[in-house]
């Protein structure tokens, strides 16, 4: 469930991405408020059109929908799945023993031949059939200009100034992801069985590595976030830890902090466990589709504590400091992606 503004403790709230422009004080505001509590918000209004939304997914579909041999074409050996496909049944969440079920392509930033990180960013693969390759490039353009407009407004809920993140995340190491759910029942099964032999989640809990992910897709369904009690600037959990759903309005992208903004923000932006979970039985023969946008910085961006995030209260978790892409690496061999 999802409302405009929502104070629940039950719904991610909806904002519109119109206040950047109209009201950019409201526009912090709301996003501060959304994100302290939950680590999440819905932005609708955001400027990219259904039409592009559209035709990214069709285009994804007609990939997804080519068989095993011909996708293997497009895995790219010893990246670690940074580009091209990766193949059903390799991701597995962190600390987890299952694989998850999913199928999905990495798109990443392009760069100029001879940039200073074109040993850690390589070259995108490009898929010959359909427009795949084009409409993958203006959705990642599309949702890396949306989350530089969140990240002005995070920067200034966190005492910053406005174009704090300008200079470190414009060369920066972010994916888009292309994901494909296949069907949990095969042709003619009970959903209650399929669910049964499937034993696991589509995607196990897991919080995000990045500053912060934009995705569409969630409006399919089965997305889930945990719920803390949480003291201002993050405290302990309280009370039992709830799942709640996230529903947005068709076309919104719902938008969640990582584990990076949350260490540089000493866990005053919490980064938000959540998981994709299996469908109801009656939808068990559907498959599901989603494009989270994995913001990364720049990867020689030190992700040192801001002082502004420091007080007697909240005192610095993290007084060493670690560039993004040592951070990225680590954590890319805990989900068995290195």
């Amino acid at each position: 469930r999802a409302r405009m503004g929502a104070a629940s403790d039950e719904e991610v709230p909806v904002v519109s991405t119109a206040l950047y422009d109209t009201d950019f004080p409201g526009f912090v505001e709301a996003l501060g408020a959304a994100y302290g509590q939950f680590g999440f918000v819905i932005l609708q209004d955001h400027g990219l059109s259904m039409e592009l939304i559209d035709s990214a997914q069709a285009c994804s579909r007609k990939f997804f929908a080519m068989s095993k041999e011909e996708k293997m074409r497009y895995n790219v050996a010893g990246q670690g799945g940074a580009r091209g496909y990766t193949a059903f049944g390799v991701e597995t969440a962190k600390g987890s023993q299952h694989h998850d079920l999913k199928e999905f392509w990495h798109r990443g930033r392009e760069l100029e031949p001879g940039h200073r990180f074109e040993a850690l960013m390589p070259p995108n693969a490009v898929v010959a059939e359909g427009g795949f390759t084009a409409a993958t490039a203006e959705i990642f353009s599309a949702l890396d200009a949306l989350g530089g407009k969140v990240l002005e407004a995070l920067a200034v809920h966190l005492g910053q100034e406005r174009a704090y993140f300008a200079d470190k995340v414009d060369d920066g190491n972010s994916i888009l992801r292309v994901i494909h759910y296949p069907p949990l029942a095969r042709e003619g099964e009970d959903g209650e069985q399929a669910l049964a032999r499937a034993g696991h989640v589509r995607a196990g809990a897991h919080e995000d590595i990045n500053l912060i992910t934009l995705l569409l897709g969630a409006d399919e369904g089965g997305l889930q976030i945990l719920a803390r009690g949480r003291c201002e600037g993050g405290g302990k959990d309280e009370g039992e830890p709830a799942w709640l759903e996230v529903n947005p309005p068709p076309g919104c992208v719902t938008c969640n902090i990582g584990d990076m903004l949350q260490r540089l923000s000493n866990h005053r932006l919490p980064s938000t466990t959540h998981r994709v979970v299996n469908p109801p039985p009656e939808r068990a023969h559907l498959p599901r589709y989603s494009m989270p946008f994995f913001l990364h910085p720049n990867p020689d961006f030190l992700i040192e504590t801001l002082q502004t995030c420091v007080s007697a209260e909240c005192p610095n978790r993290y007084p060493e400091a670690i560039s993004s892409d040592d951070y990225l690496q680590e954590r890319l061999r805990e989900i068995k992606l290195k």
